[in-house]
């Protein structure tokens, strides 16, 4: 059954054009209704009541979702057209934008990973007792509350204790909601028994406890980083009732079992974080503002109570070991790929991107609309949950799609440090293909009027691209990109330090060919020949980790940070090799001639073990050969003389 498309002019305040719609999405369009909220709901009613039903409204959803609810039929898909293109001072064509928007709402997202977690509303409460003691009483029908004040708590015992109460200053604190750990020194543990105020018992430190909430009333710096980030904790100005209150009713509903996203993924074996204890790899624990992520052998491990979602990690990655789950990566391809190519089937050229989160972004955006110019009608809105998990490589798929440009439209609470880094990476790979880096903007208005204004610009200069069709991973995705939008063939493109593309130079005079850099590293982009010695390399695998110019002996190699867009960084090169050393009794080869030969330069004549000797011999031999010898060798240290005779029944009769 095609879907039906309900238009609403939202009483006259717009004017989409149904059949213009209907041409660019495939969808059967209805007639542009006036009020299909109030007096046209019958005709949503009909249409919701016969399914698959599409409502081009935003504000009114909850209306239409009840609607469908006391029909018993399924939910409408509901698609906002007015404040992302009906209500706008441009006076163009907005029907590319409108299909491209459709077509992003018709796209089925991936289902999200959950994690159960369960809050039993233990809570403690953390400050002076004139603060904590009104609040606890407050909270006590609703949570298990205990008090541990940082002043002596001036407390008379009712005659039913409400929530238990402490004193002691706090040392630490992990965890989040539902497995919180505290740990205080100088604990007094309050004492039920007793008349009068309340008795406290003697202090000890190091007393623990556990708990599922923690309300901070103290007006001290915050427990954790990012504190706003930290499920569970929650923290008010003690000197500000209003915002203890709010605390306080925010605590009261965090009881029951949650669904919690698991926002990222990890494949430990492909992490570069360290082999052999040499660190290499550290992007995502230095980037990460919650601490969610720790060092953990040989690669690192992410906590998914505390991880909050923001996805700069997944976009540092250079493995993709992290991955993005809230949508992955995929989904935002196609997101991007299937808004420019809807747009441009529309009739559409040069469109642009304009990334926003769903929270400060979706707010701006409406504001504008409602109270201000509105966004231009080339201008395609695309929502995430995380903006911090659109990183280089979603900004170069949406360019080598057909976007003329991107904006992102930061907010107070997004990692800002984490996406300029991503955009500086991004403007050098423009840059390199002979692109402008203005295509590309991180924008921060104070106000709806300053988006407008920010975005009612001139807009960048269509690209002649031939689209591209976004496969395999991250790194994948943003070479095809990459050489889409490059002005010239093989184009190598010089990156910033840090980049997680490129390729090593190496100093074959100084490399002794010990393949300690093939041995370790993570991506197998350095490796060996299993016949030969040989040093290869496959520049499209580095991730530029380090960790070989960690572990080399001799200094030998150097990063050179850089996206080869050549067919030969798909390939094995070599980058030393030398003639190998055959053992001068079995003529198996073992080793390096020139460093067979110079070890004998250092050991002949130098050394006791090596003077006036054929130790040497010893040391121009394979494994098995020279343990041979040194059996055998009369001036072995293993060289024990003839083997006694065994002895028998009969040599002691002899006897």
């Amino acid at each position: 059954m095609t879907a039906k498309l309900l238009l609403c002019s939202c009483d006259g305040t717009q004017s989409p054009d149904p059949s213009a719609i209907g041409t660019a999405t495939g969808l059967t369009c209805s007639r542009l209704f006036s009020g299909l909220c109030t007096n046209e709901a019958k005709h949503a009613a009909e249409a919701i009541a016969a399914g698959d039903a599409i409502i081009a409204c935003g504000q009114e959803t909850a209306f239409f979702e009840t609607l469908a609810e006391d029909l018993e039929s399924p939910a409408p898909l509901m698609v906002d057209i007015r404040d992302r293109a009906g209500w706008s001072e441009d006076q163009r064509d907005k029907t590319p934008k409108i299909a491209a928007l459709m077509a992003l709402a018709q796209l089925e997202s991936p289902p999200e990973n959950t994690l159960d977690v369960v809050s039993e509303g233990l809570c403690l409460i953390l400050g002076k007792a004139d603060v904590v003691l009104p609040v606890a009483q407050q909270l006590s029908d609703a949570l298990s509350v205990t008090c541990v004040t940082t002043d002596s708590p001036d407390l008379m015992p009712a005659g039913a204790r409400a929530f238990d109460c402490h004193q002691g200053q706090l040392r630490s604190a992990h965890g989040s909601i539902g497995r919180f750990t505290v740990e205080f020194d100088d604990f007094r543990a309050g004492e039920p028994s007793g008349r009068g105020a309340l008795q406290l018992a003697p202090p000890r430190s190091g007393a623990k406890s556990e708990c599922d909430l923690i309300l901070d009333l103290r007006g001290e710096p915050a427990l954790f980083p990012a504190h706003e980030k930290r499920d569970g904790y929650l923290r008010a100005d003690p000197g500000n009732p209003l915002a203890v209150a709010r605390a306080a009713f925010d605590a009261s509903h965090l009881v029951g079992t949650f669904e919690r996203p698991l926002y990222v993924s990890l494949e430990e074996n492909l992490c570069a974080h360290s082999r052999a204890k040499q660190v290499a790899c550290s992007r995502c624990l230095d980037l990460c503002p919650t601490g969610a992520i720790t060092p953990n052998g040989e690669h690192v491990a992410i906590d998914p109570n505390i991880c909050a979602g923001c996805g700069a990690c997944a976009a540092a990655c250079p493995s993709s070991a992290i991955k993005y789950d809230a949508p992955p990566a995929s989904h935002v391809f196609a997101q991007v790929t299937t808004a420019a190519r809807a747009y441009r089937d529309a009739g559409g050229q040069a469109p642009r991107l304009l990334v926003h989160d769903d929270a400060h972004g979706s707010e701006m955006i409406s504001l504008s609309a409602r109270l201000g110019r509105g966004l231009p009608a080339d201008v395609v809105p695309l929502e995430t949950s995380a903006l911090g998990m659109f990183g280089h490589a979603e900004i170069m798929v949406a360019l080598g799609s057909g976007f003329s440009s991107v904006d992102i439209l930061i907010g107070p609470k997004s990692d800002r440090d984490a996406i300029g880094a991503q955009i500086e990476l991004t403007a050098a790979l423009l840059e390199g293909t002979g692109q402008s880096p203005a295509r590309l903007r991180m924008i921060d208005p104070s106000d709806p009027d300053e988006l407008s204004d920010l975005l009612f610009i001139d807009p960048q200069p269509p690209t002649d691209v031939s689209p591209i069709l976004a496969l395999g991973g991250r790194r994948e995705a943003t070479r095809l990109a990459a050489a889409a939008l490059s002005t010239e063939a093989d184009t190598v493109v010089p990156l910033p330090a840090g980049a997680p593309y490129g390729g090593v130079d190496l100093n074959q005079d100084a490399c002794t060919l010990c393949m300690s850099c093939a041995g370790l590293c993570p991506s197998g982009a350095l490796g060996d020949h299993p016949d030969l010695p040989q040093v290869r390399f496959q520049e499209d695998a580095c991730l530029q980790c380090g960790l070989c110019v960690s572990v080399c002996p001799e200094n030998a190699l150097t990063l050179l940070p850089r996206l080869n867009l050549a067919d030969s960084a798909l390939s094995e090169v070599v980058l030393n090799e030398e003639e190998p050393y055959p053992c001068i009794e079995c003529g198996r080869p073992f080793g390096v001639r020139s460093t067979i030969e110079r070890i004998v330069e250092k050991l002949s004549g130098q050394h006791s073990m090596f003077t006036n000797s054929d130790n040497t011999k010893l040391i121009r031999m394979c494994d098995d050969c020279r343990i041979q010898a040194q059996y055998h060798s009369e001036a072995a240290p293993f060289f024990g003389g003839p083997r006694p005779k065994i002895r028998t029944a009969d040599d002691l009769d002899d006897a």
